[in-house]
């Protein structure tokens, strides 16, 4: 089978045939349908991560079921699955009290590689890892029957793959983690795929004022069709001052950081009211930290969270994101700007860094 392969950091993706094992005790083979190109891919590819080498990036991503290993349970052959980029054991602490993307139940695992500590994929006889355990830029992916969600078979594949990350992260982070409340004011710092995605929850959850912040014009327009009622370019305008001025003063209810960076973390802080609830979504880079006053936390009763993929249950959340969609209640069409093939992979991650679109995603036959 063919995949993009990242066999060196800062270096395109290659194209390369690789050897794959059929799946194992608790395992499927999925043919993959649609995976997204997203920032995570990216921070990976460029050494903000740390990974093991060679690797098969993708996370975010949709396909069906072609073979059960055994013991598979919930999942048969002939499904339409949704891939979680998070494990979830079912038996440990988190997942016993519905946190499954805080499942413990694989720690001794080794990252990139299935549970058991071997690969099912190879270069001419060595170990390739797979992002997540799933390394969704591959024509076929062997991997956990936990890291699968059987959806609806009358869901696009393109939208379907875009709710395995962005969708999750984005509308999960404010109705799941934050639970915005109707008639709030929310402000989101940055609006790629994960921040429209903020926005659009936000709208759902029946938020009076949206504010979309970025540095991109373009990216702003996009923040408006989503329901974004008003737009801060922070390139010219200072963030925090121009929210209060918007909100009568006070600051917005709540803040969501869809970038990952020590400015932006601050400026979330910064730009919620007394006794607000700043969240932190955007991964940066393992070294980055912010300066955050404990002062003015403790005197304004501001909260500050960290939300990892929505905080959602994906076994719960994907089909529902999924009827969503279908009801036309929440927007995954206007987030598509491109497909690729996947030998065009490298012009999506361009146009990723750029900035020039919403998402790419990568199609397969």
């Amino acid at each position: 089978m063919k995949a993009a392969v990242l066999t060196a950091l800062n270096k395109p993706l290659e194209i390369l045939d690789l050897e794959q094992d059929g799946p194992k005790q608790g395992e499927v083979r999925v043919k993959m349908k649609a995976s997204g190109v997203c920032m995570s891919d990216w921070h990976m590819m460029i050494g903000d991560w740390p990974t093991k080498l060679p690797l098969v990036p993708g996370h975010e991503a949709a396909g069906i079921v072609e073979e059960v290993g055994p013991g598979v349970a919930k999942i048969k052959k002939g499904d339409h699955v949704i891939f979680s980029f998070v494990p979830h054991c079912g038996h440990c602490t988190y997942c016993s009290k519905g946190r499954s993307v805080l499942c413990i139940g694989h720690r001794e695992s080794p990252p990139g590689g299935m549970y058991d500590g071997t690969t099912r994929i190879k270069l001419n006889g060595s170990p390739v890892f797979q992002m997540a355990r799933i390394g969704t830029f591959s024509e076929y992916v062997v991997c956990s029957e936990e890291n699968v969600v059987p959806i609806r078979k009358d869901m696009p594949w393109a939208q379907a793959a875009l709710v395995g990350c962005s969708v999750a992260t984005g509308v999960g982070a404010a109705t799941r983690h934050a639970k915005v409340e109707a008639g709030s004011s929310v402000v989101v710092i940055g609006c790629g795929g994960v921040g429209l995605n903020i926005v659009q929850g936000a709208k759902l959850a029946g938020a009076r004022r949206i504010i979309a912040v970025d540095l991109l014009d373009n990216k702003l327009e996009y923040a408006k069709g989503f329901g974004a009622t008003d737009t801060i370019n922070a390139k010219s305008e200072n963030v925090g001052k121009r929210v209060k001025e918007i909100t009568g003063g006070l600051g917005a209810d709540y803040a969501f950081d869809a970038i990952g960076s020590q400015i932006t973390a601050t400026q979330i802080v910064d730009a919620i009211a007394p006794g607000g609830h700043a969240t932190l979504v955007g991964i940066p880079a393992m070294t980055v930290t912010a300066p955050i006053s404990p002062f003015m936390m403790v005197f304004q009763e501001k909260k500050l969270t960290g939300s990892m993929y929505g905080s959602v249950n994906p076994n719960v959340d994907f089909p529902i994101l999924c009827d969503l969609y279908m009801q036309k209640k929440i927007n995954l069409d206007d987030l598509i700007s491109r497909t690729y093939k996947l030998s065009e992979i490298n012009e999506g991650f361009a146009a990723l860094a750029a900035g020039s679109h919403a998402r790419g995603v990568v199609m397969f036959d």
